[in-house]
């Protein structure tokens, strides 16, 4: 019987072998991934991973539309409720009588699936919030770095980042520097997530309003999470976080006040990325007693020395970014410009704008694939003595000028009214919109539209400041700061 079959396979074309294969190998698949225990836990693994990036929609593939819609709103609760309790100021005694120290020391680390860099900031008053020389453009690290004089410096916040093409100048959350509040779309009282430092030098993560941040002294900050150690207690306690394998920016604090930041690298053969916990291992390695992440994704890179020291997953390179923590010999001598202030509305950009995006499709559509030239029917004629063969021309040749121009549908993100906060009213702030849940996948925050690259986009009059939670998404790039519940909503923990 067995015999029979083998003979009968052999007797197939190669076509239908190939088919067969094809078949039986989708079958035992399907069956193990649909199936089996193991199998339910590879395709939740898969849809965490696609979920922190800009194509989240597509995590139905994996577990269906409605778990997809499910794990979103266990991430997001879980991110809010570890970002309630309140960090404990005293906790950090700074070492005053340590003998002089370099500024900063970067180590090589690595993992079974990825590599980065991990550096130490041994005084962390020596760090500041960094922005944009310019209005209207984000600025990549290597050129802040470059333009202020810096050792060394982290990408910082979230912001709005159409198609994944964003220029980098529409951030999400609020920006300080130097005690000055450069951006903030949210009201004095409405809580955000929040990574900064105070005049002292203490890292404060969690959920504030601005107006404790003032209180607390806090000078320089941006918006991000997830928090994953406070006040000494890990938070992850298991599983791996639920946000897959990503590049990821963090950022921890240790007892003596020496800040450690980690960046690793992903996306690539490489280096695929990391999970949450893994990088709250580290942090535990280290005696880190508070630590949180900042935008992750493509974003992900560390400058120093005025080299770029990690492998940015962007297929450009650098990105233009809205906020950097970067590190200096001089920290009070560094003045930073409001690029916000007087501005009505902020175009976040896009596909219609990227340069790098644009001399791509240029380029694409002046060299055009050639297409195969297909043969044509030729007749055969007997010789004969006096026949000669023609050389005027080839017969028969038909070629075909596909055009690869790549366009699509995109969506940016509308800035909101300017929303001063209550205690700060000499500044100037220019909010951008805190970005709204897509229960069907859809792309909000940093991530960008997931259904191509859009030709014309325009900013449009700003609306009153959303107090809407945002879903989790890694830009391929970054990751929108966590749910920020109005004062009128009753918030359950």
């Amino acid at each position: 019987m067995g015999s029979s079959i083998v003979e009968h396979f052999r007797n197939y074309s190669w076509l239908k072998r190939i088919f067969l294969v094809i078949a039986v190998c989708t079958f035992l698949s399907s069956s193990f991934l649909f199936l089996t225990p193991p199998g339910e836990f590879i395709r939740e693994y898969l849809a965490k991973t696609v979920i922190t990036t800009q194509h989240r929609d597509w995590a139905w593939i994996f577990v269906g539309a409605q778990r997809r819609d499910q794990m979103v709103l266990e991430m997001q609760n879980l991110t809010e409720v570890n970002s309630v309790e309140k960090q404990d100021l005293h906790a950090v005694q700074f070492n005053k009588n340590r003998p002089l120290e370099s500024l900063v020391k970067v180590e090589d680390i690595s993992g079974q699936f990825w590599k980065g860099k991990k550096m130490y900031v041994y005084d962390p008053r020596t760090i500041r919030v960094v922005v944009p020389a310019k209005q209207g453009e984000g600025e990549r690290i290597t050129a802040m770095v470059q333009r202020t004089g810096a050792v060394a410096g982290v990408n910082g916040g979230g912001f709005n980042d159409p198609d994944g093409l964003g220029n980098g100048f529409a951030p999400i959350g609020v920006i300080m520097s130097g005690g000055e509040i450069l951006y903030t779309d949210q009201e004095g009282s409405i809580a955000q997530q929040i990574v900064g430092f105070t005049k002292e030098g203490t890292l404060i993560i969690g959920k504030y309003t601005i107006n404790e941040l003032l209180r607390l002294g806090v000078s320089d900050a941006v918006s991000f999470y997830p928090r994953v150690i406070a006040n000494g207690k890990p938070l992850i306690t298991s599983g791996d976080g639920g946000w897959g394998r990503a590049p990821r920016t963090a950022v921890g604090q240790k007892a003596d006040g020496t800040v450690i930041f980690i960046v690793i690298d992903g996306r690539q053969t490489s280096s695929v990325g990391a999970t949450l916990k893994e990088v709250q291992d580290i942090f535990l390695e280290d005696g880190v007693i508070n630590a949180g992440f900042l935008d992750g994704g493509a974003s992900s890179e560390m400058v120093y020395n005025d080299e770029l020291i990690t492998k940015p997953s962007s297929r450009y390179g650098e990105r233009r970014l809205p906020s950097a923590f970067l590190v200096f010999d001089h920290p009070d001598e560094v003045k930073v410009k409001n690029v916000w202030e007087g501005l009505k509305t902020i175009d976040p950009g896009g596909a219609y704008d990227h340069p790098d995006f644009l001399k791509e499709q240029q380029e694409k559509k002046n060299n055009p694939p050639k297409a195969t030239p297909k043969p044509s029917a030729s007749t055969t004629s007997t010789p004969t003595a006096t026949h000669k063969p023609e050389s005027s021309s080839e017969a028969g040749k038909n070629g075909a000028t596909p055009n690869s121009e790549a366009t699509g549908n995109g969506t940016t993100g509308k800035p909101t009214s300017s929303a001063k906060p209550e205690t700060s009213p000499t500044t100037s702030v220019n909010p951008t919109p805190t970005p709204t849940p897509n229960t069907n996948g859809g792309t909000t925050g940093t991530g960008g539209s997931t259904s191509g690259a859009s030709n014309t986009v325009k900013p449009s009059e700003t609306p009153t400041p959303s107090a809407t939670p945002a879903l989790p998404a890694n830009n391929g790039n970054s990751v929108a700061p966590a749910p920020t519940p109005s004062p009128a909503t009753k918030q359950t923990n």
